[in-house]
């Protein structure tokens, strides 16, 4: 079997681009491959800023001749039915063979199909892949007609290690030749690598001082960042964002540790951590157990460590450092000259959303619902309350300005500044929490108050003026604002009316009522919660369904959910499983017959002929006395319904429920109807189609 390799040489890709780019050529290839009839089998790709290659073995050199057949008309059809098909296959009306079939007499049209030889197909795909290739922006250069996200310099192909001839199109007039070896690291690479396979020429072009394969080099490079932080006795402050920009952008890396100015030191480590990172992509360091950054950063060059550059950058990173810190500085000079409450003013000129007023008006909003929502929480309303009157002041910061990661952050060291109330400023820091999956939710009462009230602002507000996320769509955000009030009430234990507050922040807009998309929305968004915690999606039906008002008890649908998919696997959840199930089974066969919601639930024991119809009746009456959302009493009534198998399962043995008797047969049925509300009352266990 032959092996192919494929490899581009252009100038430098954009990072965030290179891994869809090397999964766009490998699956381009594959498909490419298959829809020609080949079988390719394995796969190995590398790419770095400057090079894309892949290799794909379990190729045959070429594949076997083969004969295709294709029915045509019947023999009686029309004569231009006959020539239209000949003419389609390709062959004349005397090469038609005549075949008799169970549906009569056909024409077949059967042609020797020349196997393809791969070494012949690998120009015009890759012609093709190359033309259609999905960058999200692209260019075209000089006078090419092929447009490319960074001008092409080199292609090279090679079948088993040797090199093929061809060319790309790249004009009517121009062409790029495959070329048998490539270039490595423009500073130091003298002599070109010769393409062959996939091993050497990763090793090759090590050699010539780039590494291609992505995996190692980002792990090279964790490994020199490592080292130059254990050499100041610190440890580097995490960043995979930065970690994985880095590793698209050099492709020999050298680590190389720098170090601040004193006089920064001042500013608060966000600042600083965040200044090196947008400004210059710089790693910063910290001490060990400590989130207090270090005066030290380290920048990684496209440079080989022993070329006498070393000095020479990392005295240019921290002169142009210093320049970026001096703004910085200034900022924060500037911003905490006032108190926070002084640039409330300034939000009535930032437009929160068109229709729903401005950020001043948004703040006014989140300080009356944190005063509600605030005892829930476990925060006092009037911290509450003035934190998220003041959470979002900072908005028109110089700082956040300049840096708009640090909104919330900015507006906690403000707050701290001019002596505001500790649970104040923490809460300012925290309420944008968690702005992801990854993301803790805040940690203090006040905190998370303040969040809760500006994520459901948002939603009601953009629900309310029809901003709604449509299929994958959604620009505001509020999938994720709805989960993080999920995370929200999970985590912290909230017990909280959820539709009551949708319904202040309503009124807050002056809307009419809250939108009636909102409650199935946050439904939806719960499902995905549950779903994502591990919880079976019949499991999630089952606790969501018949639920008067979706919105107002979350809490509880989530603990029901965890419960029961614990309880349902036990050997008590089964039996609880079994007996519901002959009850509903036989009341859903009745219901096709008739109407049973109108038989009246007031069961005569006098009509009782068997003994497991009053042993039935008597272990319902037993039941405890369970309300839907009395978390105290689940495990119990679960533990009562499982153990009413025993019960059931005599009731159905003994005892004919289709009686001839009329009053007799609805009693009966009356007794099952009432043994499955008691079922209802936890879930719509239905729903649930199977334990797994």
């Amino acid at each position: 079997m032959a092996s192919l390799f494929v490899e581009l040489s252009s100038e430098e890709i954009p990072a965030r681009m290179q891994k869809a780019a090397i999964l766009a050529l490998e699956t381009g290839l594959v498909s490419a491959l298959k829809d020609r009839g080949f079988t390719p089998n394995a796969t190995k790709t590398a790419i770095s800023p400057r090079h894309m290659a892949v290799e794909i073995d379990g190729l045959a050199d070429r594949l076997a001749d083969r004969l295709e057949e294709k029915r045509g008309p019947r023999t009686s059809a029309p004569q231009q039915a006959i020539e239209g098909f000949c003419q389609s296959a390709g062959i004349t009306q005397e090469a038609l063979e005549v075949r008799n079939t169970d549906k009569g007499e056909f024409y077949f049209a059967v042609s020797s199909i020349t196997g393809s030889v791969l070494s012949e197909c690998i120009g015009d795909m890759l012609q093709t892949i190359i033309e259609k290739f999905p960058w999200p922006k692209s260019q075209r250069w000089a006078e090419t007609s092929l447009s490319w996200v960074r001008p092409l310099r080199s292609i090279s192909v090679a079948i088993d290690g040797v090199p093929l001839t061809g060319a790309l199109q790249l004009s009517e007039r121009h062409i790029l030749a495959y070329q048998a070896e490539v270039t490595g690291h423009p500073f130091y690479s003298k002599q070109p690598v010769t393409i062959s396979d996939f091993a050497s020429y990763l090793a090759d072009m090590r050699t010539a001082s780039v590494i291609v394969c992505h995996t190692e080099r980002r792990t090279e490079i964790i490994r020199q960042l490592e080292q130059c932080a254990n050499e100041k006795g610190l440890v580097l402050v995490s960043d995979d964002g930065l970690l994985d920009e880095i590793c698209g952008l050099v492709e020999w890396p050298q680590a190389i540790c720098g170090q601040i100015d004193d006089s920064f030191m001042s500013l608060p480590s966000e600042v600083l951590i965040t200044s090196m990172r947008v400004h210059q992509k710089f790693f910063a360091l910290k001490a060990k157990e400590s989130d207090t950054a270090a005066p030290f950063f380290i920048t990684v060059a496209n440079r080989r460590a022993d070329d006498n550059t070393t000095d020479l950058i990392k005295t240019g990173n921290e002169r142009v450092l210093r320049a970026r810190l001096s703004d910085a500085a200034f900022f924060w000079d500037q911003d905490k000259a006032k108190p926070l409450d002084a640039y409330l003013p300034l939000l009535a000129n930032v437009t929160f959303y068109e229709g729903l007023g401005s950020v001043r008006d948004k703040a006014d909003r989140l300080s009356a619902l944190a005063t509600i929502i605030a005892p829930a929480c476990g925060a006092e309303p009037a911290i509450a309350g003035r934190a998220a009157l003041l959470a979002k002041a900072d908005l028109v910061t110089d700082m956040v300005g300049e840096f708009p990661e640090l909104q919330g952050i900015m507006g906690g060291y403000y707050a701290r500044q001019h002596d505001e109330d500790s649970a104040i400023s923490d809460a300012i820091t925290q309420h944008y929490r968690p702005q992801g999956p990854n993301d803790d939710i805040p940690k203090s009462p006040a905190g998370l108050a303040v969040a809760l009230a500006d994520k459901i602002d948002t939603l009601v507000g953009f629900f309310g003026v029809g901003a709604k996320p449509t299929g994958s769509r959604d620009p505001y955000a509020l999938r994720r604002a709805a989960l993080g009030i999920l995370r929200m009430i999970d985590e912290a234990d909230l017990d909280i009316d959820l539709a009551a507050i949708f319904a202040e922040a309503a009124v807050r807009y002056g809307f009419d009522r809250v939108d009636d998309e909102l409650a199935g929305f946050m439904q939806d968004r719960l499902k995905v919660s549950l779903r994502d915690s591990g919880i079976s999606y019949d499991i999630a039906e089952s606790v969501m369904s018949d639920v008067d008002d979706s919105t107002a008890n979350l809490r509880w649908q989530i603990r029901l959910a965890g419960h029961l998919q614990q309880y349902l696997h036990t050997e008590a959840g089964s039996k609880l499983l079994a007996g519901y199930r002959r009850i509903s089974s036989i009341l859903a066969s009745e219901t096709k017959k008739q109407d049973i919601s109108k038989i009246p639930l007031d069961i005569n024991a006098d009509y009782f002929e068997a003994e497991a119809e009053t042993g039935l009746y008597q272990a319902i009456q037993t039941l405890p006395a369970y309300q839907r959302g009395d978390q105290g009493m689940l495990a119990q009534q679960l533990d009562a319904l499982a153990a009413l198998q025993i019960q059931i399962d005599r009731f159905f043995d003994d005892v004919i429920v289709n009686h001839e008797t009329a009053e007799i047969r609805e009693n009966r049925l009356a007794l099952l109807m009432v043994a499955e509300s008691h079922f209802k009352q936890i879930a719509a266990f239905d729903q649930i189609e199977s334990i797994r």
